[in-house]
């Protein structure tokens, strides 16, 4: 299936670390009797990505077939990018129960971001998202420099 999530949501993890998905991101998921996800840390940032159970396992088969196992550097990649990752789903309510272990990971606090990027959504701790954000002026570089190389 094909994801889209679009926008950027503030929300606010309450007692049990539960955040509510915002609509245009449950619409994603229509028809879906179970909705299951992947949460890790991001490679690059201090953040979690969620993934639609199949776009992980898409990335993983992908993954497979790039990875040699007998192989001592690809095998502790592996390690380590399965480390810190949980599996979840969403309730009844449209809640997603985030694990407190990921949560400490990033040092966030209840006041979040949910931000939509194309097949996975990013959520972000609200302070360090908005102190990360690229100037419009950053944002051109940027894009100059991959759309021009």
């Amino acid at each position: 299936m094909a994801y889209s999530f679009i926008g950027d949501f503030e929300c606010r993890a309450d007692a049990k670390n539960r955040v509510v998905l915002p609509a245009a991101f449950k619409r994603e998921f229509e028809g879906q009797e179970t909705v299951r996800l992947v949460i890790r840390k991001d490679m690059y940032e201090d953040c979690l990505v969620i993934y639609p159970y199949d776009v992980w396992q898409s990335m993983m088969s992908d993954l497979r077939s790039r990875l040699n196992p007998y192989n001592r550097t690809h095998a502790q990649f592996l390690r380590e990018w399965q480390s810190g990752t949980a599996e979840a789903q969403l309730d009844a309510n449209g809640r997603l129960l985030v694990p407190q272990r990921l949560l400490d990971i990033i040092q966030a606090s209840k006041d979040l971001v949910l931000l939509g990027v194309d097949n996975h959504i990013e959520l972000w701790d609200k302070q360090k998202r908005s102190s990360s954000s690229l100037s419009g002026e950053e944002l051109g570089a940027l894009a100059d420099q991959i759309f021009n190389a």
